[in-house]
C-alpha cells in the first residue's frame, strides 16, 4: 500500500515537477542519509518545498495559501496555545463571521482538528501552508505577541532575565520578543528597526530601502523589559531612564554575524529605541554594481590613480557615503600599499588595512587619530567623516603632504564641499593644491523585478525634467508583491554626480566665487547632475521618476532641472 510519500512523489512526477531519473536519485539519497523521498527531492534542489506544498494541497483536495504573501496578525497567537500549535504545526490566520481559518501542515490529521477547533471555539477552515514558513510564523507571533504556552493571553512587562544562562536560552518572553524583532529586521533587508512608544501602543517599525514600514509587535506592556533586555546585550546601564545612551552589541543570525548600534532616548511616553543594523558580511562590490555609470566610474578611478591629494564624498546620513569609500579602498587595497581608516564606527572589517574605531570618551577623535595615523607611514588614509575645521585642516595637509586622503562631508551637492571646506578655514589655494574630485550621492529604490511592469510616466515629470515623451525608454514600475511586500520597490541603487576638480574649475575656485559659478564651470567641463544620473536610470527601468523627483528634492536648488541643462536620452 502506498504512504502518503509515495503518493506526493507520484504526483510531482505527474505534474512534471521531477522526472524518473531525479525521482531515483532523490530514493538512494533518502535511504542513505534516513529522510524521507520528498525531503531528498528539496534537499537536493530537484524541487522547493513550496511546490511539494501545491502539490500535497492537491492531494488532500485542500486550498494553498503561501503565508508570505499575506499580513497576518500575529495577535491571533492569543487564541490558541502554543504547546497546540508547535506540535501539530497549525496557526489561525484569518476570521471572517464565525469561520477562522487555520493554516497547517496536515490538514488530514483530523485529531489535530478536533483539538484546534475547542481551543478555538469556532468553526473551522483549513488550508495547507509550506512548512518552513508556517512554522516562522508561529515562532515569530508566540515570540512578539507575548502570547503564553496556554493560551492565556499575553505576557506582562516582566524584566530581563538577570543570570547568565538565563539571557542567552531565548526561551523567556521577552529574551524571544527582541531575538525574533532583530531576526526578522535582518530578514526583511532592514537598516534600523525602530521601537517607540506611545500613549496606548508600542509601535515595531523596520526602514527598509530607506522607508519606515510599521511591523506587528508586541503589546506596550512589553515595552519595559523590551528596553532592559536591549540595555543588558548593549551593555548599557539598566537604572538610567532619563537620559540618552548608546551602546552596540553582536547578533548572530543564520551562521553570519550583523553589528548592532543601539541608541536609547527617553520620551514623554517612555524611552524610544532605534537599532542601527551593520552587516559584517556585506559583499565589496565594483563601482558598476553601486550604480556609477561608465563616465563618472572612469572619473572616479581617475582620481583614486593620484599618489597624494584629496576626494570627498557627500551626501545625507545614509546615503551610501561608506560603502562608496569601502569600494574605493578595496580597489586600492594590494599588499604595496599601507592603509589606514579612521571611522565611526568600523562598519566592514577588510584584511590588509589598518582600521582604527574612533572613542569620543578617551579623546580618539577624528583629529586627534588621524595626527597619531600620519606617523605610521600611511599611503592611503580613510578619514570616515569630517566633523569639524581641525580635522579638515588635517586631511588637507595630510593630503599635501603625499598622503591620498578620502573622507566624507554632510553637504547636499558635490559644488557645496568646495564652500564647507571654506568654512573649516581653509584657504582657497589649499583647497586647488588637495581637492582631487568630489562624488555627491543619493540612494533612490530600484524597482523589483518580481512584479515591474511596463509604465507610461507623468507628463508633467516628463517636462519637468526635460525627457522627450516619444524617446526610446524602458520606463517601469512594481505592481506590489510578497517579494517587495506590496511596496514595489526592492533593494536601492546609487545616483551620482562627480566634481571633477579640472584646471578651468580651479580658477573659479581660485576666486572664491560662488557656488553657483563653480557649478556652472564643472558643467562645461563635463560634470552630470545628480538629477540627469537619475532620469537616465529610470530610462533604463532601474527606478522610477517618482523616486527621483524625491531624490532631486532633497539637494539643493541648484541641482534642480534647469533650461542650461537639457535632458539628453539615456546612451
Amino acid at each position: 500500500m502506498l504512504d502518503s510519500n509515495d503518493i506526493l512523489v507520484r504526483a510531482l512526477l505527474e505534474e512534471g515537477v521531477v522526472d524518473e531519473a531525479q525521482a531515483q536519485t532523490a530514493q538512494r539519497h533518502a535511504s542513505e542519509n534516513g529522510m524521507s523521498v520528498p525531503e531528498a527531492i528539496v534537499a537536493l534542489a530537484m524541487a522547493r518545498s513550496r511546490d511539494l506544498a501545491i502539490a500535497r494541497a492537491a492531494i488532500c483536495e485542500c486550498p494553498f495559501v503561501d503565508v508570505d504573501a499575506y499580513t497576518i496578525d500575529i495577535r491571533n497567537a492569543e487564541r490558541l496555545p502554543r504547546s497546540l500549535a508547535e506540535k501539530v504545526g497549525a496557526f489561525p490566520l484569518f476570521t471572517l463571521g464565525d469561520v477562522a481559518t487555520v493554516g497547517m501542515l496536515d490538514p488530514l490529521n483530523l485529531r489535530a482538528l478536533d483539538q484546534i477547533r475547542q481551543a478555538l471555539k469556532t468553526d473551522v477552515d483549513v488550508v495547507l501552508c509550506d512548512a518552513d514558513p508556517l512554522r516562522s510564523l508561529i515562532a515569530r507571533a508566540y515570540s512578539i505577541s507575548g502570547a503564553s504556552g496556554s493560551g492565556a493571553g499575553a505576557a506582562g512587562a516582566a524584566p530581563a532575565a538577570t543570570t547568565e544562562d538565563a539571557l542567552v536560552t531565548g526561551e523567556e518572553p521577552i529574551v524571544a520578543a527582541v531575538n525574533q524583532i532583530i531576526a526578522g529586521a535582518i530578514d526583511d533587508g532592514a537598516s534600523d528597526v525602530h521601537i517607540n512608544p506611545d500613549e496606548h501602543a508600542l509601535r515595531l517599525r523596520y526602514r527598509v530601502d530607506g522607508v519606515l514600514q510599521e511591523r506587528q509587535g508586541p503589546p506596550l506592556s512589553a515595552h519595559a523589559g523590551l528596553v532592559q533586555r536591549i540595555k543588558v546585550m548593549a551593555h548599557l546601564d539598566l537604572t538610567q531612564t532619563r537620559r540618552p545612551q548608546d551602546g552596540k552589541f553582536r547578533f548572530e543570525r543564520r551562521g553570519g554575524a550583523v553589528d548592532v548600534r543601539v541608541s536609547i532616548i527617553p520620551t514623554v511616553c517612555g524611552e524610544n529605541v532605534v537599532l542601527r543594523l551593520l552587516r559584517q558580511s556585506a559583499a565589496i562590490a565594483g563601482f558598476a554594481e553601486l550604480g556609477l555609470a561608465p563616465s563618472d566610474a572612469k572619473r572616479l578611478e581617475s582620481a583614486l590613480g593620484h599618489p597624494h591629494g584629496l576626494i570627498l564624498v557627500t551626501g545625507p546620513t545614509g546615503s551610501g557615503k561608506t560603502t562608496t569609500l569601502y569600494t574605493a579602498i578595496a580597489r586600492l587595497n594590494t599588499p604595496g600599499r599601507n592603509i589606514i581608516t579612521i571611522e565611526d564606527p568600523v562598519e566592514i572589517r577588510m584584511s590588509m588595512i589598518r582600521q582604527v574605531q574612533v572613542n569620543a570618551e578617551i579623546g580618539m577623535t577624528f583629529a586627534g587619530a588621524l595626527r597619531s595615523v600620519l606617523r605610521h607611514d600611511p599611503d592611503v588614509v580613510l578619514v570616515g567623516e569630517i566633523r569639524d575645521q581641525e580635522t579638515a585642516q588635517i586631511a588637507v595637509q595630510a593630503s599635501l603632504t603625499g598622503h591620498l586622503v578620502l573622507s566624507t562631508l554632510h553637504t547636499n551637492d558635490a559644488v557645496g564641499a568646495v564652500a564647507r571646506l571654506r568654512d573649516f578655514g581653509v584657504p582657497p589655494f589649499a583647497i586647488n593644491a588637495s581637492l582631487l574630485a568630489v562624488v555627491a550621492q543619493r540612494l533612490v529604490r530600484r524597482v523589483c523585478d518580481a512584479c515591474a511592469a511596463p509604465d507610461a510616466p507623468d507628463p508633467r515629470a516628463l517636462e519637468r525634467f526635460g525627457v522627450d515623451a516619444r524617446s526610446a525608454a524602458n520606463w517601469r514600475r512594481g505592481a506590489g508583491c510578497a517579494r517587495c511586500a506590496g511596496a514595489g520597490y526592492k533593494g536601492r541603487v546609487g545616483i551620482y554626480e562627480i566634481l571633477d576638480v579640472t584646471r578651468p574649475v580651479q580658477s573659479v575656485i581660485e576666486r572664491t566665487a560662488s557656488p553657483l559659478a563653480i557649478r556652472e564651470a564643472a558643467l562645461a567641463e563635463g560634470m552630470r547632475p545628480m538629477w540627469r544620473d537619475g532620469v537616465d536610470k529610470a530610462m533604463l527601468g532601474l527606478t522610477t521618476l517618482d523616486e527621483v523627483a524625491k531624490a532631486a528634492a532633497s539637494s539643493d536648488a541648484a541641482s534642480e532641472p534647469s533650461p542650461a541643462e537639457p535632458m539628453r536620452a539615456a546612451a
